[in-house]
């Protein structure tokens, strides 16, 4: 078909007639690009397909999940970023579990309000969230299907949740469908001796239409953002960080014996927090020290999902912890309150509210000085604030696994306490 013209490929489908062309599109491992297609043998566990937008990532996993559903029963977990992304994009889309079932002509009962789908021959599907890692926490698995897991904020704890869960039947497998993002979790599951990796670019999908293609590729072609999203490549560093992950490596050192002064920063969030407790922006909650005219990063304590209250008592908790001189809050975000919160969460409270009158690109720029000049350390390893601090770029852009740098802007405000260094910035002064 591929070879064919547009006129013999339009007196091809007419001769099909309407239930061929449902049955030859229904008959996917027959058209389906080869790296939509299951890995062959059996000596692995996670089948990574790393892909461009468009490719097809969504219909090979219900392919996939649908296919091995009408087996031997199973218990199959559908992971997306949230519960609200599972049932719109791998259950109810376009391309999702349900859409395919019709195609196959396969009856599968969908229980929205319980996030389940069930197979005839027995099998059961739960939606659950990478925003919940406690929710993977006691189920035992036999298959597992996670979309987009560079999106999920608690990636890390749910997916060694989910693995760990992932025991049941001869074979236990999961299917990881993403656009790659420059997340040390990712490049760990790629890296893994039992990981199939497969992929594709977004142009190899015949499906899509022409002119989106071309514009695509005229717009973004080896451009960072088009050999990620587009061509599905795992870019290890972004263009023009300020911590490129080779200087945040060599920057590690064992705890010192002593400090002279220990503060933590608080990035508060921008946004309420939802009812369920998993919603709202993250704080972040980062101990930094000094020791003579070095500097150290202690501890990444941040947290997500909390109230006024519960982010308040998480500093005041971090600030006992490590006996901390000070606790640094940006004020932008709620200005009088967080001195309100934080005093109310510990009485010997009396936090120093910072104004951002600078983006945050600006404001970390001196402070990853003191990191290329081997004047600051990190104490161990933070993998979501190195993450965080590695998507800041030097221009004032920020490229990482997260909505907004929480982590790393409470990083340097410490850090800028503590040194007092500040960015310098050009004034004009009237005579």
């Amino acid at each position: 078909m591929l070879r064919m013209s547009p006129e013999e490929l339009r007196d091809f489908l007419e001769k099909c007639g309407p239930r061929g062309v449902l049955l030859l599109d229904a008959a996917f491992e027959m058209w389906a690009d080869e790296g939509q297609l299951p890995p062959l043998g059996e000596g692995w566990r996670v089948w990574l397909m790393m892909a461009g937008r468009g490719y097809g990532k969504t219909r090979a996993g219900a392919e996939w999940i649908n296919n091995l559903a009408q087996g031997v029963p199973k218990h199959i977990a559908l992971v997306a970023a949230t519960i609200d992304e599972a049932r719109s994009i791998m259950v109810e889309g376009v391309s999702g579990i349900l859409s395919i079932a019709r195609k196959q002509r396969v009856r599968v009962k969908w229980e929205p309000s319980k996030g389940r789908l069930i197979w005839p021959k027995g099998t059961v599907a739960q939606l659950f969230s990478g925003d919940n890692a406690d929710g993977l926490r006691g189920p035992e698995l036999s298959v597992a299907w996670c979309d987009e897991l560079a999106k999920w904020r608690q990636a890390e704890e749910a997916w060694t949740n989910l693995q760990m869960g992932l025991r049941a039947g001869p074979r236990p497998r999961a299917l990881v469908t993403t656009t790659p993002r420059p997340i040390r979790l990712l490049k760990r599951i790629r890296d893994d001796a039992w990981t199939v990796t497969t992929g594709g670019r977004t142009k190899d999908n015949v499906s899509l239409p022409k002119a989106f293609i071309e514009v695509m590729m005229a717009t973004y072609a080896k451009t960072r953002i088009g050999r990620q999203e587009l061509d599905g490549e795992l870019i290890e560093d972004v263009e023009g960080s300020l911590w490129p992950r080779a200087l945040i490596e060599t920057c590690r050192c064992e705890m010192p014996s002593r400090f002279d002064r220990v503060v933590v920063g608080v990035d508060p969030p921008a946004g309420p927090s939802s009812d369920s407790g998993q919603g709202g922006d993250a704080c972040g909650i980062v101990v930094c020290a000094k020791a003579g005219e070095q500097y150290y990063v202690l501890a990444d304590e941040s947290v997500f999902g909390l109230s006024p209250d519960g982010w308040a008592r998480a500093v005041a908790a971090a600030a006992s912890r490590w006996r901390a001189d000070r606790v640094v809050a940006e004020a932008n975000n709620g200005g009088a309150m967080i001195t309100e919160v934080l005093r109310n969460a510990d009485s010997g409270l009396a936090p120093k509210l910072v104004h951002a009158s600078k983006g945050k690109v600006a404001r970390a720029e001196p402070v990853a000085l003191l990191f290329e000049a081997k004047r600051a350390w990190f104490v161990g390893a933070f993998p979501e604030l190195e993450d965080e601090l590695a998507g800041l770029q030097i221009g004032g852009g920020y490229d990482g696994p997260t909505r907004s740098p929480d982590r790393a802007d409470a990083m340097v405000w410490a850090m800028s306490e503590l040194s007092q260094v500040r960015a310098s910035v050009p004034r004009v002064r009237a005579l």
